[in-house]
């Protein structure tokens, strides 16, 4: 009822909030991401996934206690990111590539922004920042990898992997339609959910908050719109900074539904995700206020 009033009462700043996440997913989100889902699920159900593997899983497996097919989560998570991780652990986990316990900790550590757009968008973009791009990507992606150090069970990597014969690879126009209708339909769910958090964080706006309540509020509810806040907002570039980290870390309540419909129906645990989230933004903020101080601003 609430958000139908907003539509009601504010038909113009409803439409223009809907019409700005739209542009998003559409300029930035579609393009990066949709050639990569088509190609992922292509790769999972055609079983030529195994050779990709061949390739990245030996050294990752050195380091982090993963199996072949959780290597490729890994790698494609950080490298592409948010919500490749949490997709690619969910598709594994549906055709048995991936054990439940290592989805688990996986889809967790391995969906975060990506390095193109918080290097693009949030520090070259809004906060005129590219000198601390480095340091920014050790800040947001350090913690998730020593989660994962952490939680993973380095005893039980031989028992993870999963071992897929050659001979069961095929690649035929059924798997290649299949991924493509799945990537499109992926991307339109995120699109979706982009359009009504757009409209939502756009009627944080017109709550009766002081300006810097609003504009956390804003930053936690959809990523982009806080971000896009920041220039604007009056506050020292040392606060943007901090709350821009803050912010990308958790990757807003937007980013949680995205996530879980991704995970839909695979037994991931949404509550989990949202735990270990709001512990890595701590993390991540309290870093991002040590350097700060460290490095002139």
């Amino acid at each position: 009822m609430i958000f139908t009033g907003y539509i009601l009462f504010f038909p113009k700043d409803a439409v223009e909030a809907a019409a700005k996440g739209l542009l998003l997913w559409y300029e930035r989100v579609l393009p990066t991401l949709l050639p990569f889902a088509i190609l992922s699920n292509v790769l999972i159900y055609s079983n030529y996934l195994q050779y990709i593997n061949r390739l990245f899983s030996p050294l990752l497996k050195k380091v982090f206690p993963v199996s072949d097919n959780g290597a490729f989560v890994l790698l494609t998570g950080f490298l592409f990111g948010f919500p490749m991780g949490s997709k690619n652990c969910a598709e594994l986990l549906k055709c048995d590539r991936l054990k439940k316990k290592e989805a688990d900790l996986l889809f967790v550590v391995t969906n975060n922004i990506s390095p193109v757009f918080i290097t693009s968008f949030i520090l070259c973009g809004q906060l005129k920042l590219p000198q601390l791009s480095v340091i920014s990507l050790l800040i947001l992606y350090v913690p998730p990898l020593l989660l994962l150090l952490v939680c993973g069970e380095k005893n039980t990597r031989t028992a993870m992997a999963e071992k897929i014969p050659a001979s069961g690879s095929q690649m035929n126009f059924k798997i290649i339609d299949a991924g493509i209708m799945n990537g499109f339909e992926t991307l339109t769910r995120l699109g979706g959910y982009i359009m009504l958090f757009s409209m939502i964080a756009s009627m944080t706006g017109k709550l009766p908050l002081p300006p810097i309540a609003r504009l956390v509020l804003t930053g936690f509810t959809e990523l982009t719109n806080g971000i896009g806040m920041l220039p604007a907002s009056g506050l020292d570039q040392k606060t943007q900074y901090i709350l821009a980290m803050a912010f990308t870390a958790f990757g807003g309540l937007s980013g949680i539904a995205q996530t879980n419909s991704m995970i839909c129906g695979t037994g991931l645990s949404l509550k989990k995700y949202c735990l270990a989230k709001l512990l890595l933004t701590a993390v991540s903020g309290a870093l991002a206020a040590c350097v700060t101080l460290l490095f002139p601003l």
